[in-house]
């Protein structure tokens, strides 16, 4: 039986190396044609207004969050829909997050979108809930974290943290830094969680 060399995309189908080759080839210009125009765009790389790097507790805070895997459960993306708009806030934007890193955005809500969470609750409910959720919200599959109000927070390990920060463009002075250890003395992880939860969204409110 007569074969036939594979000329145009059936040599492409039949080569695993050329299909390889240009499958990363598309990947590459595709993003690059994504991402590049992002790093000159200021919507996406200037702070909005009336938003400031964490404070040393939050930041702690933050740690916790991110070390419990919060972020598994809860975004902080308010996206445009009328709906989550109606439910969370204002969308969210790229602005309230170039001092993130990593930021929190996602669309995984096993729990609801924290983004604007800041100063919807008193920080006694936030104490209450997550000592144990279901005391507030009974149908919640929520853990809790009861230990958090036993935890204190490593307050040397916080300048270190916070200059690893500035270097990749988070504007702590250095003021702020020698303080970070005193300003976390005595708080414990739970104070330190409260205390992120609550500034969350409010530089647009």
């Amino acid at each position: 039986m007569a074969t036939h060399a594979p000329r145009g995309h059936e040599k492409v189908e039949t080569s695993n190396f050329l299909m390889i080759v240009l499958i990363l080839l598309t990947v590459a210009v595709g993003g690059l044609v994504e991402i590049v125009p992002l790093f000159f765009q200021r919507s996406t790389t200037q702070p909005v207004p009336g938003l400031a790097p964490y404070s040393a507790l939050q930041l702690a805070g933050r740690d916790v969050y991110i070390r419990e895997g919060c972020y598994n459960c809860h975004s902080q993306m308010v996206r445009t829909f009328y709906s989550e708009v109606l439910r969370y806030g204002p969308i969210s934007t790229a602005g309230e997050f170039v001092y993130d890193h990593p930021f929190q955005w996602g669309s995984k809500r096993t729990g609801p979108d924290l983004h604007r969470v800041g100063g919807k609750y008193s920080d006694e409910w936030h104490r209450a809930h997550l000592h144990n959720p279901r005391d507030l919200v009974p149908e919640s599959n929520m853990p809790a974290y009861p230990w958090l109000a036993e935890a204190p927070v490593d307050a040397q390990d916080m300048a270190p943290r916070m200059r690893a920060l500035r270097r990749v463009g988070v504007p702590y002075g250095d003021d702020e830094i020698a303080k970070a250890a005193e300003a976390v003395k005595g708080h414990t992880e739970l104070d330190a969680l409260v205390a992120y939860l609550q500034v969350l969204g409010t530089a647009r409110k």
